[in-house]
């Protein structure tokens, strides 16, 4: 029967790797400097918030020019209707950093009149404790499926970082896991 040592610096690495994937992240809304402004497409912003896994303790992050915009926190009755009369809370510094302290939605709109309704608003979903046990700076879609064998000298496409280095494409929750473990238990199992 094997001894339990091995285990020790397998549990260490698993540990090592949730840790580093908890860490809070600053988002810049639009994925780039400027993007809070009226898109080209009124659906822009949200298609860019549709992608990523916000996670409670994260923090948005909103660059503009401050004399000419703001950012409106508002309920999902005024986002809906572009009504700036009665925000949560309002920002006009620039630099406007907000930290997503709770689940759930997030509404935003532009604080200069007629952008909301061009476009320049966005949901931000943050997901519960229990659907964001991983950290990840990808897609929400589903969890990518279980990685084929290696054909032609590439990796599945599950197993390959994204550009940024952030976690794996479509979440990576169940596939990193499970890639992770395997190695462990495989790992356990030769010592």
């Amino acid at each position: 029967m094997a001894s339990s040592k091995p285990l020790v610096p397998c549990l260490a690495l698993l540990i090592l790797f949730f840790g580093f994937s908890s860490e809070a992240r600053e988002l810049l809304v639009g994925g780039r400097e400027n993007s809070w402004k009226v898109p080209p497409s009124p659906d822009d912003l949200n298609k860019w918030s549709g992608e990523i896994r916000f996670l409670i303790g994260d923090t948005l992050v909103l660059k503009y020019d401050p004399k000419t915009d703001s950012v409106l926190q508002v309920t999902e009755e005024d986002y809906k209707i572009c009504n700036m009369s009665n925000p949560i809370k309002s920002y006009n510094d620039g630099n406007t950093k907000i930290p997503l302290d709770r689940s759930g939605p997030f509404y935003f709109i532009s604080g200069t009149e007629g952008n909301c309704k061009k476009g320049q608003k966005v949901v931000v979903t943050v997901l519960s404790p229990k659907h964001g046990h991983v950290r990840a700076h990808s897609p929400k879609a589903s969890p990518a499926p279980a990685p084929s064998p290696v054909e032609g000298g590439n990796f599945p496409q599950a197993l390959v970082p994204t550009a940024g280095g952030h976690g794996l494409p479509g979440g990576g929750g169940s596939v990193g896991v499970a890639v992770v473990m395997g190695s462990l238990v495989g790992l356990a199992l030769v010592m």
